[in-house]
């Protein structure tokens, strides 16, 4: 064996970088890993400054208790076997109905219904800014035409000049959400848009048309079985079977009248929303940090990859 194998093997094996090697090859590269540092951070704050301001609506709900379901759920339970043998279900409102109600929300068929009803399609794909000043949104001269009403987008197909009913609910699935809380029932609406103003007429009209969908829906079911139970009232003999189909008949009357009595028939607001007086986002000094540390971040990869930083990879293979 040679005396430089007996020195290899005599001589602890080592892994580590040398910390202090490390330290030098970074100072050496301070002005190029500054450098980067800086750009990245003057980058961040050019972009942040841009990017336009944007506001976010919301209102607490609360599901509205009904009588009307209490009384069905009663019925089913103390005449439910009576009630089949005419054909009759009573189980049928068992389910949760703020929770359907919140999946209606969210569908694509009623949110491309409320865009249409409340014609926001130009506010909702053409809008890129907001006038503090006059309240005014700022509509892209690029995409819509203010002066002449029409679109001017020029897009690639599939894509057409007027946005369809599915791109514009892809836009608005975007800036909005809704919510219920587990423990408590509270429902949480909120939409962001560029406008605080239009964004607290949006919230407000996702609350009022669905309260109304689902008490159109419950009323036309409701005179559906009001009809239906007097064709069976009619065509049975068995006054226990007629008693059971005047209450359900007497049930399904109070849901009709608590329908018409309030505009919050499914949700009833406890909490408002109000236009914003500050924005959600952009969230800028976070930008310009994190910007400003991967920039820095950058300034330390290159400088160790650097052909000076040739001894401390050396070093680390011994």
């Amino acid at each position: 064996m040679t005396e430089q194998q007996q020195e290899r093997l005599a001589a602890p094996y080592d892994d580590e970088i040398d910390l202090r090697e490390l330290f030098r090859i970074l100072w050496a590269g301070k002005w190029l890993i500054s450098g980067l540092t800086f750009v990245a951070a003057v980058i961040a704050v050019i972009v942040a400054l841009m990017m336009p301001d944007i506001y976010r609506a919301e209102a607490l709900l609360a599901p509205n208790d009904q009588e009307g379901s209490g009384g069905l759920s009663v019925l089913a339970a103390k005449y439910g076997g009576l009630a089949s043998l005419a054909g009759v279900n009573l189980d049928g409102g068992s389910a949760d109905k703020v929770a359907l109600g919140l999946e209606i929300l969210k569908s694509r068929k009623f949110i491309s219904e409320f865009i249409e009803r409340h014609d926001i399609l130009v506010p909702l794909m053409a809008a890129d800014g907001w006038d503090e000043e006059t309240g005014d949104l700022k509509i892209d001269a690029d995409d819509y035409d203010v002066t002449a009403k029409r679109w001017v987008r020029d897009v690639s197909p599939p894509k057409k000049p007027i946005p369809s009913t599915q791109e514009a609910y892809r836009v608005f699935i975007n800036i909005f959400s809704v919510g219920q809380d587990i423990k408590s029932g509270f429902v949480n609406v909120e939409v962001e848009h560029y406008s605080p103003t239009v964004a607290k007429q949006w919230v407000d009209w996702l609350v009022d048309d669905l309260n109304a969908f689902i008490m159109q829906q419950d009323v036309a079911e409701a005179e559906q079985a009001i009809e239906y139970l007097n064709k069976q009232i009619a065509n049975t003999s068995l006054a226990e079977l007629q008693n059971v189909f005047f209450r359900l008949i007497e049930e399904q009357t109070k849901t009709v009248m608590l329908a018409k009595v309030s505009n919050e028939y499914l949700l009833k607001t406890l909490d408002p929303a109000v236009a914003p007086e500050l924005k959600a986002k952009p969230m800028r000094t976070l930008i310009v940090i994190l910007a400003t540390m991967l920039g820095g971040f950058l300034g330390v990869v290159v400088q160790l990859i650097r052909p000076n930083s040739a001894t401390l990879r050396e070093r680390s293979a011994r």
